[in-house]
């Protein structure tokens, strides 16, 4: 059990800097299912799709990847889950 300190119990840290949406920064991108270079940086190397606490992305853009990474599913662009071997 970890000891208590000023903040209460448990000893996470934070990390030092705040992330910042992609999409937001740079105005020229464009999240479109139909281009999975883009998309493929927000899905892990078994197809999940990335949360937004660890991308960085605002909830706006978070809800447009999500649905692009979806309907890049569906024309087969993306995969669903991992080819087995």
């Amino acid at each position: 059990m970890s000891r208590p300190t000023a903040r209460g119990f448990g000893g996470r840290r934070g990390f030092g800097r705040r992330k910042v949406c992609r999409f937001c920064a740079e105005r020229s991108l464009v999240i479109d299912h139909k281009d999975p270079a883009t998309l493929k940086l927000f899905l892990t190397e078994r197809g999940k799709i990335i949360p937004r606490r660890i991308s960085g992305n605002g909830a706006y853009h978070q809800r447009l990847v999500a649905k692009a990474i979806k309907r890049g599913r569906q024309v087969a662009l993306l995969p669903y889950t991992v080819t087995h071997s």
